[in-house]
């Protein structure tokens, strides 16, 4: 069974420059790493039940999971020029989230754009669309969260925009917003709300735990999150 890396991201700085900025994403990269091996719903609902991308958008083997910061690209339908652009300028540890617009019938990233960004050393992609050369990019042990796989190809002409807003499914994605992806999905975290999530994922892990070991001594999920009364109002005995 292929294994993947279990955190995929780097600080994109240079860590020697300023002694604060390391420590500060140094602290970055544990809460990542933290909430990855949480995983991705326990930060969602840690979150208040927000930030959750469309749910057809999955990684193209279970195994794929990643952290990081997001690396926005708005690109045409069935064009991937602003793909090959985003690389001249991403960063190590970069997650790029693209909207493609949903469309599926193109696969505007393959295993080529995937060998520069392993390169770049970028985390890994999300897409509002599809990708080709799946069985090539598994093998290359980089990340890809999609809706969907396409052999069709794609032109590059069309214009496009980097480290803008998009909006996929309704969820707003800035530039720098981190990104938790595993095969239950992806969720968004505004970076000013990244410490509040963390503690709160916490709590909510070590609830989890606790309930997991009294319902080994027998005790009823009903009775671990008091639902009698639910049932009673519904006359379920």
């Amino acid at each position: 069974m292929i294994e993947f890396r279990k955190t995929l991201y780097h600080s994109g700085c240079e860590l020697n420059k300023d002694s604060d900025m390391t420590q500060k994403n140094k602290n970055q990269n544990d809460m990542l790493d933290t909430l990855l091996s949480y995983g991705s719903a326990t930060a969602y609902e840690a979150y208040g039940a927000k930030g959750a991308l469309d749910s057809k958008i999955k990684p193209i083997h279970p195994n794929m999971r990643l952290a990081g910061r997001a690396f926005t690209i708005d690109i045409c339908p069935a064009d991937n020029l602003m793909l090959h652009y985003a690389l001249l300028h991403v960063k190590p540890g970069d997650v790029l989230v693209v909207d493609a617009k949903g469309f599926v019938e193109a696969g505007p990233w393959g295993d080529i754009l995937t060998e520069q960004a392993i390169k770049k050393g970028v985390a890994g992609l999300i897409i509002n669309g599809a990708v080709r050369d799946a069985k090539a990019i598994i093998e290359m042990n980089f990340p890809v969260f999609c809706l969907a796989l396409s052999i069709k190809g794609t032109t590059k002409n069309q214009p496009g925009l980097i480290n803008q807003p998009i909006s996929i499914g309704g969820v707003t994605v800035n530039n720098g917003d981190f990104i938790i992806a595993d095969q239950d999905g992806v969720v968004v975290i505004s970076s000013d709300d990244l410490d509040d999530v963390m503690q709160k994922s916490t709590k909510r892990e070590n609830t989890e735990s606790t309930y997991r070991e009294e319902i080994k001594k027998g005790i009823s999920t009903v009775k671990l999150l008091g639902l009698e009364n639910n049932l009673k109002r519904l006359n379920l005995n």
